[in-house]
């Protein structure tokens, strides 16, 4: 009997210490959008969890916008730490017309307007910095805007430019 008291004792123990700090996630984090009065969680198209990079069927949001707003990313320390950036793309999600890095350690960006892009309807996606547990496989948050005078399109997947993610 004290035997399996100590076993159930151990396997208690097991549990709390496991339970406590250094776990994985077991989902992708979310990166904030907010421009205006309107907050979105964006989800992510591809994330490293552990040390696998995951791709997922996510559609990005699209948002309707008024000219010269404000454009605030907030990401998770995690992703902040690695480093990041915004791409952006054309209304098809298929051009890259440009980058902004962030400074590293930075979780909140709020540098782009809605008329920094030319076209009316435009992707941005946050792009975390390879180099991670999964190497050249990186986290993307695509989002869509529309400003005034613009029409949605389909955006398909987004993954970030460069080199293949995996």
């Amino acid at each position: 009997m004290g035997l399996s008291r100590a076993t159930a004792a151990g396997t208690v123990l097991l549990a709390v210490l496991t339970g406590c700090g250094g776990a994985e996630p077991d989902s992708p984090p979310d990166v904030t959008v907010n421009v205006g009065d309107q907050t979105v969680e964006l989800h992510p198209t591809q994330y490293c969890l552990g040390d696998t990079g995951q791709r997922y069927a996510t559609k990005p949001p699209i948002i309707g916008v008024s000219p010269d707003a404000v454009i605030t990313f907030t990401v998770p320390d995690d992703v902040a730490k690695q480093g990041w950036s915004v791409q952006v793309f054309d209304e098809k999600l298929n051009e890259k017309l440009g980058e902004v890095h962030v400074q590293q350690g930075e979780a909140v960006f709020d540098q782009i307007t809605t008329s920094d892009v030319v076209p009316p309807t435009f992707y941005l996606v946050v792009v975390e910095d390879k180099g991670g547990n999964c190497g050249l496989f990186s986290g993307a948050w695509p989002v869509g805007f529309i400003r005034a005078g613009g029409e949605a399109t389909e955006g398909g997947n987004a993954t970030p430019s460069g080199p293949p993610a995996g």
